[in-house]
């Protein structure tokens, strides 16, 4: 299996991080990448660029008025008199029709949902590099690859069409879905991160052409307590195109396994030819963030399910955060695949 990464997402360095009231240091730290490049060579895969296939996929599902908003943010932030170093919003608009301001306050307001996504100065760079690892990966299956994974960090199952948020800034998964999507493939997006992907679902909530499944942590007491829960179906022309799994924090291998064997089923329903996995580590059982309780065995188990189904799979790194097992936690999960893959 091939790996793709870029340097340049080393330049976002997050510093800043607020939860429940306490500034605390920012958990997407640059070290993952070490510890799952690490990981991706112990499943034996080949570490390689992305190409540069532009802002055209990226515009594909992110607004104009966005992607502007993130290339220049940073610039005009520093302008402001004793403005920080990182571009973190402080007021938020009602509902996403209410008008859109001049100022960088206003517009970070508007386009970033909370405080765990600061802009810095290589943010930009990083997340664009990110995204076009993703979008690589979508093209080695599309030149016939039966898997790859893209070491996309920063990640981005949280971000909107034109709203950041959880770490996340450009919705990597999607792109590289809507990238198999528009070359005639029918793709499917399993989200396998302890937090649920409301960016994802928020972008195909009103679509039929991309099935959205994510299993996460319930987040009535979790990240991202708005979005995830068993009713949210779709919408419109999307309705039963999209599948929430919600798990009771502390959930561990067999329950989860149990839930997925529920999500591949409605993948084969939807006559998926190509899977997107939305890969977070982070339902770890010492993952920083406890929401779930799956070991290393689970996720070489979860691996092997996902390769049950026989379709060409692009594995796009989202959560899972430092800890001593980050890297060992990803070549389970890919060996568990690679093992068992047709």
């Amino acid at each position: 299996m091939k790996a793709i990464f870029d340097d340049r997402q080393w330049k976002h360095q997050p510093k800043h991080f607020m939860a429940n009231g306490a500034i605390l240091p920012n958990p997407e730290q640059p070290e993952r990448i070490d510890r799952l490049l690490t990981g991706a060579r112990d499943a034996g895969c080949s570490v390689e660029a992305p190409k540069d296939a532009g802002l055209g996929p990226i515009a594909a599902l992110h607004s104009p008025e966005y992607l502007v908003f993130l290339q220049n943010i940073h610039t005009r932030w520093k302008r402001i008199d004793g403005a920080g170093d990182e571009v973190i919003p402080n007021i938020h608009p009602a509902n996403r029709s209410d008008s859109y301001p001049k100022s960088a306050v206003g517009q970070a307001g508007f386009h970033q949902a909370d405080t765990a996504c600061p802009i810095a100065k290589g943010t930009w760079e990083a997340a664009y590099w990110s995204a076009q690892s993703a979008i690589t990966g979508a093209d080695l299956l599309l030149g016939g690859e039966k898997s790859a994974y893209a070491l996309s960090r920063p990640p981005g199952h949280h971000a909107f069409g034109d709203l950041a948020g959880g770490f996340c800034f450009l919705n990597n998964s999607a792109i590289a879905a809507e990238r198999l999507r528009a070359q005639g493939l029918r793709p499917a997006i399993l989200d396998v991160d302890v937090h649920h992907g409301n960016g994802t679902q928020g972008i195909f909530y009103h679509r039929s052409d991309v099935l959205t499944v994510s299993i996460h942590a319930d987040p009535e007491r979790f990240y991202p307590f708005f979005w995830g829960q068993a009713h949210e179906r779709g919408t419109g022309e999307g309705l039963g195109y999209n599948l929430n799994l919600p798990l009771a924090r502390g959930t561990a291998d067999d329950a989860y396994l149990a839930t997925l064997a529920v999500a591949l089923q409605r993948i084969k329903a939807f006559g998926a030819d190509v899977v997107v996995v939305a890969l977070g580590l982070d339902a770890f059982i010492d993952d920083p963030f406890k929401g779930l309780a799956v070991t290393e065995v689970g996720f070489g188990r979860i691996g092997a399910a996902i390769a049950s189904l026989g379709l060409p799979c692009l594995f796009v790194q989202e959560g899972g955060y430092l800890c001593d097992e980050l890297g060992a936690n990803l070549t389970s999960t890919l060996k568990g695949f690679e093992e068992n893959a047709a």
